[in-house]
């Protein structure tokens, strides 16, 4: 979703579990990135989360995605 200030943040990336381990997570979010930055973002970003699959953050930085900010929240 574009935000404030030609900002991109890509919302929600996820596969459906029969999805997973078949090749189709680098591929999808490369073409998320890719029409993020056509809209001429600025920046262009992800949450993640310790709930988030073991290979996502992997597959971020694959695709040239850097660590940003870590926070620890306990429940």
């Amino acid at each position: 979703m574009q935000q404030a200030g030609d900002e991109v943040e890509i919302a929600y990336f996820g596969l459906a579990p029969a999805f997973i381990g078949r090749g189709f997570g680098g591929d999808l979010l490369s073409r998320c990135i890719e029409c993020a930055w056509d809209w001429d973002a600025t920046r262009v970003w992800v949450h993640t989360c310790s709930l988030d699959h073991p290979s996502a953050l992997a597959n971020y930085r694959a695709r040239g995605m850097r660590l940003y900010r870590q926070e620890i929240h306990e429940r």
